[in-house]
């Protein structure tokens, strides 16, 4: 049993998140408390449903990094709509449309990847520089304060699905942890019990391979990059609703910190490895780490170092485990006797 949880990639992530939380209590109590839990879950929310994404397209051998572009682009737009017509429904809708939108951006990613059989990387950093540069010819610094955007975002954005009193006043479980959960949950059953998901794995691990196996590589491509697209659209409404504002220029330099949390999780940048619980304990490592700085006195210029450490971390652990396996076998075949 203990042999197997070692050959696993979240058993080692698991253990490095306690001890680093354990330290991190040790020297500040506070980090412990109720109101910090939940804003340290807060923050993990948006990492963790662009990383669900992000995974994805990892496991398929590709890269993408114009999730943030399309998740602003659909948050202002869909803002942009709801305030001219002086919308006055449910969050619902407003999470539709900006859904919607994600998922049309991601679609172009898919037909562009697919049928151009362009690098993944090259193309999502096209699409990312070309909506970030129509949100700056269109719309430039302006953006949607508090005040102006529509009453149900304001009032999500104050929602809560219990609340507590602690010692330094009321705290509560944003819903938006909730909404990560099941996209979680989703993702999870895909990979795990869907041939869909066996593709994704297949295509990640040698696509000659995954075609001459009857796999539709296009319609593959274009349910992942739409599903991402999907994914971020839905992120970019929370990102809009928790900071209480439609700024175009928003999470602005955030990939890496997504990317590399799906890496420390276990997801192979070659493809065809992953898995939505590694990539989920990279996004609390992560956020950990940099939303604790501030409780041990560590200037935030660090984050990005850290940052940086977590990603070779990331990649440092299966090659060991590796290496470790490959050890193992060599030492089973000495020891097997040479019959003549």
């Amino acid at each position: 049993m203990f042999r197997q949880l070692f050959r696993k990639h979240e058993f080692f992530i698991a253990i490095i998140l306690i001890v680093i939380s354990l330290t991190i209590g040790l020297i500040n109590p506070r980090f412990f408390s109720l109101a910090n839990v939940f804003s340290l879950l807060r923050s993990a929310t948006i990492m963790g449903i662009f990383s669900m994404g992000v995974l994805i397209v990892l496991i398929s051998g590709g890269i993408d990094v114009s999730f943030t572009g399309i998740a602003i682009f659909s948050m202002y737009t869909t803002v942009s709509i709801l305030v001219a017509r002086d919308f006055q429904g449910s969050i619902f809708l407003p999470f539709i449309i900006s859904g919607l939108l994600g998922l049309i951006l991601g679609l172009i990613n898919g037909v562009i990847i697919g049928v151009f059989k362009l690098p993944t990387l090259i193309v999502t950093l096209g699409t990312l520089s070309l909506y970030r540069g129509a949100m700056l010819f269109f719309v430039g610094s302006n953006y949607y304060n508090q005040a102006e955007l529509p009453v149900a975002i304001k009032e999500f954005a104050r929602a809560s699905v219990f609340t507590v009193e602690t010692s330094s006043g009321k705290t509560g479980l944003h819903p938006t942890f909730f909404i990560l959960a099941f996209l979680g949950f989703i993702v999870w059953y895909v990979l795990k019990y869907t041939m869909l998901g066996r593709s994704f794995y297949a295509m990640g691990g040698d696509r000659e391979s995954a075609e001459r196996a009857g796999f539709n590589i296009l319609r593959t491509q274009l349910i992942i990059y739409g599903f991402a697209g999907l994914l971020s659209g839905i992120g970019g409404m929370i990102v809009g609703a928790l900071f209480r504002q439609a700024n175009p220029f928003s999470i602005v330099g955030t990939e890496l910190d997504i990317i590399a949390a799906a890496v420390l999780g276990g997801a192979s940048i070659a493809g065809g490895r992953g898995s939505v619980i590694g990539t989920l304990l990279g996004v609390v490592l992560i956020t950990i780490a940099k939303n604790s700085l501030v409780l041990l006195g560590i200037p935030s210029e660090w984050q990005r170092v850290i940052v940086g450490f977590f990603i070779l971390l990331g990649t440092a652990i299966p090659m060991v485990q590796s290496l470790v396996v490959q050890r193992r076998l060599a030492m089973q075949r000495d020891e097997i006797p040479v019959t003549s």
